[in-house]
């Protein structure tokens, strides 16, 4: 078998592979037994006893570097770092979550846990367009968390949508997004909808007097989503909610990439949550909604805060924020955006775990303040020390 490159697993720019720590399960004997399997199932898918000497063994078939305990598992966990051939992907988003995770994702006893930064591999892959600093600059808001909210409950009609979003705006909140579960129903088609979404934040956006970002759901069958998200700009909107688990990862990446879109990215983690529920099994957070979604192009990242509506804990929101921000080739950050249940009397506990450096996603309770919506906003906007808007006659105040 050819040597490993010596920069391993740092790995530098002229490297030849990329690498993926996976968590297995079992004895140390087991998991290099498990480990060896992967290697095989996610390349060439053979047995390997029947596989012809030369390229095919010694470059092609991915290697198992070494394989250390799980702090903490008392034995019955390990790591396994694992190296990939560049070109066993094609260099397509496509396959290379195949070779990370494709087969032997129906396998129990195998997780994904990061991917480990190769500047060649990840050069592949322009990530985000924008990222946090590129949303901040949109906005004009750059010294505070941003703030976003939905537009909920299903069943509402276009009108009814584009009334609350006025109040949204001009409360001050910097995004405001379809709820994920806006498509195309009845009650408040696409087209409809997002012209007049757009049409009410840019109304408020200028009687508030700075920028406020309107995010349709653009989530739609294959034929229809590139169709979808020119026609959200086409009609004001300013930037796209994705679901990357209905769409798929690439088609994400290819409305990221698109420079004649040039909007940013809100990804939704709609049906990806089955892949983190058991930590023996699946991806982890760190990989799936930090690293994957940056790959695809993820400006921003939704995902539920730990003590909301569902299971995450702080260690694995923490390591969304690890995925979303460490060295990843030149792909830019992604901006954790935490929802899932959150309240305002939640924002300062919010404040202390995640910083400035985050963008504050707070549906429901935005309502619950009595009709006066926009107060209520205001209030969220205070609580992070901003004003909703420009003072009258100041021209640079933009509230950050």
């Amino acid at each position: 078998m050819a040597p490993f490159h010596p920069c391993q697993p740092e790995f530098c720019s002229n490297c030849d592979r990329f690498a993926a720590w996976y968590r297995l399960t079992g004895t140390e004997q087991e998991a290099w037994a498990r480990a060896r399997e992967l290697c095989l199932e996610q390349t060439v898918e053979f047995p390997g006893d029947l596989l012809p000497a030369g390229h095919i063994v010694d470059e092609i078939v991915a290697r198992v570097d070494r394989v250390e305990p799980v702090p903490g598992a008392d034995g019955a966990a390990w790591l396994a770092l694992v190296t990939f051939l560049n070109h066993d992907t094609g260099f397509e988003l496509t396959q290379l979550l195949n070779t990370l995770f494709g087969n032997i994702s129906l396998k129990s006893g195998h997780r994904l846990e990061r991917l480990v930064d190769c500047p060649l591999m990840w050069r592949t892959f322009r990530g985000p367009r924008f990222g946090p600093d590129g949303l901040r600059r949109r906005l004009g808001v750059l010294h505070r968390p941003l703030l976003c909210t939905a537009l909920k409950p299903l069943g509402l009609n276009a009108d009814q949508l584009a009334s609350l979003a006025y109040q949204f705006a001009i409360g001050g909140i910097d995004v405001v997004k379809d709820d994920h579960g806006l498509a195309n129903q009845p009650f408040a088609r696409f087209a409809e909808r997002a012209e007049r979404c757009a049409a009410a934040v840019l109304a408020g956006s200028e009687r508030l007097g700075r920028p406020i970002l309107y995010a349709p759901n653009i989530t739609a069958p294959a034929g229809r989503l590139v169709e979808r998200a020119h026609h959200a700009k086409r009609v004001g909107a300013g930037a796209l909610l994705v679901c990357p688990g209905l769409v798929g990862f690439d088609a994400m990446r290819t409305l990221a990439d698109d420079d004649d879109l040039d909007l940013p990215i809100l990804a939704h983690p709609a049906l990806l949550g089955s892949h983190v529920v058991h930590a023996d099994s699946g991806v982890s957070h760190r990989a799936l909604f930090g690293q994957w979604m940056r790959l695809a192009g993820a400006d921003a990242v939704i995902y539920p805060h730990h003590g909301g509506r569902f299971g995450f804990s702080l260690q694995d929101c923490r390591d969304i924020v690890d995925g979303a921000s460490s060295p990843l080739g030149d792909c830019r950050p992604t901006l954790p955006m935490p929802g899932g249940g959150m309240t305002l009397a939640r924002v300062p506990e919010l404040l202390r775990f995640y910083g400035q450096d985050v963008a504050l996603l707070i549906g429901g309770d935005l309502l619950r303040g009595g009709p006066d919506v926009a107060a209520t906003c205001r209030n969220f906007v205070a609580a992070v020390g901003g004003r909703a808007g420009r003072k009258q006659g100041d021209a640079q105040d933009l509230g950050p």
